[in-house]
């Protein structure tokens, strides 16, 4: 991995080309121009960065990505079936290279909550978006958010109103097509759930066609108080693609908030995931990662306990083949005033290889002094006698490696509520393992 990457000055005089449009109120006008003034300070991260020292995005900075067509005429609602998981209660929001895309959606939602495209509501000069738009995705220190800002147009819009309870799930699909040259979107996704309000919500990236692609997500989650919020993200885009996105929760007193974080597909993924948690909050954080071959992806985490009595539990479970490799940085930080804190933090990884490799970096943060906080991490192989005693049951060892590999995972599956994600998650397994082992 190398330090070196190029100057960002293609998307720069993009921008500028991006701003002659006039889309957008001055408000916004003015965050997009902050944002690729920030991008254009801090330059792609290298990996002289401590919070990047193990993952290069030399690939991505050298490549020239071209803005990606907004054009759904290609994808099918076959395709979505093919690849995901359908369910006649799921309400589902297609976007297709970042664009809303209404004739593959489904919408049927309770009298009240808003779904629907984002730059639909910044046309409608939407209060809400204004209000909270870009206000918790922090950009400052982090350059793929500062270019996902500053490049923002469309994506989800939701806002589920004060009490009201969501008994069906709400998909959000985000589908990247490929054309002759290498494209990027920057999708942007804000969810507003307002007090005693209660929602599961699930995100999907999956990608069709053989040109690289590369997205750059960001989605800011604001969870009033006493709310509940089950989020799920499923990251299955093809093994030449990239993905680096960023995931901010604000959860207001004693709320309930959790999100689960799955990668599978993708050559080069960076999720950035932060909760701030305020009085009585409980957060749930979890995650698995599945790579192999060449693949590579990086997790960081930050746990923010901002206000006393809050709870959060973490576990992020990674599985390593072939010559991938992996990075899991998970920070808590427990501010003075944060006392009762209660906060457990665990990474376990399997690795299955002897090319693979994992960096692992569990950090304590405490500022308090009536608090009960644990962390740690573990790398380790197949265990030797579990899979002879498969063996010895008349299982082959293929099949017993297999099903030792799933009950390491099974773990983080089993705690996804949402039926159909859970199912369809457990078949990518097997035919991944399947192939992986070809």
């Amino acid at each position: 991995m190398t330090g070196v990457v190029e100057q960002p000055n293609v998307f720069v005089s993009r921008f500028e080309e991006f701003a002659k449009t006039g889309a957008g109120a001055p408000w916004l006008a003015r965050i997009r121009e902050q944002a690729i003034e920030r991008f254009a300070t801090l330059g792609f991260p290298t990996t002289r960065e401590e919070e990047w020292r193990f993952t290069s995005v030399a690939p991505i900075a050298r490549t020239a990505f071209e803005p990606a067509v907004p054009d759904g005429r290609g994808v099918r609602a076959a395709d979505l079936e093919r690849l995901l998981f359908t369910a006649p209660n799921l309400v589902q929001l297609v976007f297709v290279n970042g664009r809303y895309a209404s004739g593959l959606s489904r919408i049927a939602l309770p009298r009240g909550v808003a779904a629907g495209s984002l730059a639909e509501a910044l046309q409608g000069g939407s209060a809400e978006v204004e209000q909270h738009l870009a206000r918790y995705a922090a950009f400052d220190q982090h350059a793929f958010a500062a270019l996902n800002t500053a490049f923002l147009e469309d994506g989800a819009f939701v806002r589920i109103p004060k009490g009201t309870v969501l008994e069906t799930p709400l998909h959000l699909i985000f589908i990247s097509t490929t054309a002759a040259a290498p494209s990027v979107t920057h999708p942007r996704n804000l969810v507003l759930a307002e007090r005693d309000s209660q929602a599961t919500l699930i995100e999907t990236y999956i990608g069709i066609g053989e040109q690289v692609t590369f997205t750059n997500a960001v989605t800011e989650i604001v969870a009033g108080e006493n709310a509940v919020i089950d989020h799920y993200k499923l990251q299955l885009e093809p093994v030449n693609s990239f993905h680096v996105a960023m995931l901010q929760v604000q959860a207001g007193r004693s709320g309930n908030v959790s999100s689960h974080l799955v990668s599978i597909g993708g050559a080069l993924v960076r999720q950035d995931s932060g909760i701030v948690l305020s009085e009585g909050t409980e957060a749930t954080l979890n995650g698995l990662y599945l790579v192999s071959g060449d693949q590579h992806v990086d997790n960081h985490t930050a746990i923010d306990h901002a206000k006393p009595h809050g709870t959060s539990h973490e576990v992020f479970k990674g599985i390593l083949d072939g010559r991938s490799s992996a990075v899991f940085n998970g920070r808590i930080l427990v501010r003075p005033d944060a006392q009762k804190t209660d906060s457990k933090q665990t990474n376990k990884n399997l690795v299955l290889s002897e090319e693979a490799v994992i960096n692992t970096k569990p950090e304590l943060q405490i500022f308090a002094d009536d608090v009960r906080c644990t962390h740690g991490a573990t790398i380790g192989q197949l265990d030797a006698e579990a899979l002879f005693y498969l063996q010895s049951r008349g299982i082959g060892r293929s099949e017993a490696r297999d099903l030792l590999v799933l009950a390491f995972a099974r773990d983080i599956i089993d705690r996804i509520k949402v039926e159909p994600m859970r199912h369809r998650l457990e078949q990518i397994l097997f035919e991944r393992l399947h192939v992986n082992r070809q």
